[in-house]
């Protein structure tokens, strides 16, 4: 059975969030939610997590699950937002416990930060299956963006988070820690080898001026034209490329913010005494 399927489109970041429903049932996923954030100001910002919170409420659809693909290094996640105001476990690979483990001393989070992942109500095994009501949800670990890195399988759609993007964008940056292209290339083979009418989701795009926003291609069309990986491109060409395309990127702007409040599960800092929560900007780290 293939799921329904609406995308929401988050243009500050450039992130595409899913909600994925049981039309027999009305169970339903959401896929990387984000919550908005003004580095600027310091504000974060609901509407865009609350344009998803309506949708599924005007549809009548019961939230069972909030899916991250990887701790986000672009956007703060939602999921924290609709867990409570529709209930829904928030689950990511069990990778996380490395990401954590890696970014918990960066941030100084103490010895009440615990790396093993308990922030999040279930971690994923490589090949985990759950149910959205009737819906198969298959779990694929696929880290070399990030360690953490899954791909869901729901139907003949997989959500690959930044894996691959568009084919005239490529691939996703390895040179985040935990981060390898030789793990990148394996993992993309290992969708590669899903059947060619398999569609696509994909967690962002950056479009050129040449063409408008997509977010869905089909695995036959990676296969034979990702500028990066398509067409029989070989592991040693690929990470080669991968490498020296990394060593020309900047962080991305919001990676701070983010990446302290993903490895918690979208969770904001708790206010302090005076009623302000505070996020933690590490000098000279990255």
């Amino acid at each position: 059975m293939n799921p329904d399927i609406q995308h929401f489109f988050h243009e500050p970041s450039g992130t595409v969030s899913y909600v994925v429903s049981d039309p027999e049932t009305s169970s339903a996923a959401v896929i990387d939610p984000v919550l908005g954030f003004s580095a600027d100001s310091g504000r974060t910002d609901q509407s865009s997590i609350e344009i998803v919170a309506a949708y599924i409420q005007q549809h009548e659809l019961d939230l069972q699950w909030i899916l991250e693909t990887h701790a986000h290094a672009d956007h703060l996640s939602g999921a924290q937002f609709l867990r409570r105001r529709l209930g829904g476990k928030v689950a990511i690979g069990e990778g996380i416990r490395d990401v954590q483990a890696h970014f918990g001393p960066v941030f100084n989070l103490g010895e009440s930060f615990n790396a093993d992942g308990r922030q999040f109500d279930h971690l994923f095994a490589d090949n985990d299956v759950i149910d959205i009501g009737a819906l198969r949800c298959r779990v694929l670990h696929t880290p070399g963006h990030t360690n953490d890195s899954v791909t869901y399988l729901i139907g003949n759609a997989a959500f690959v988070g930044d894996t691959v993007f568009m084919t005239d964008f490529g691939t996703a940056r390895c040179d985040f820690p935990g981060g390898d292209a030789g793990k990148l290339y394996d993992s993309i083979q290992k969708l590669f080898a899903l059947p060619d009418d398999t569609m696509i989701y994909l967690c962002h795009d950056y479009p050129p001026a040449s063409r408008s926003l997509r977010f869905m291609t089909t695995l036959g069309e990676q296969k034979a034209t990702n500028i990066h990986v398509g067409a029989g491109v070989a592991r040693a060409a690929f990470i080669e490329m991968r490498q020296a395309r990394d060593a020309t990127l900047s962080l991305p702007a919001l990676i701070l913010p983010s990446i302290q409040v993903n490895i918690q599960a979208g969770r904001l800092p708790q206010p302090e005494d005076n009623e302000i929560a505070y996020i933690k900007i590490p000098l000279d780290a990255l």
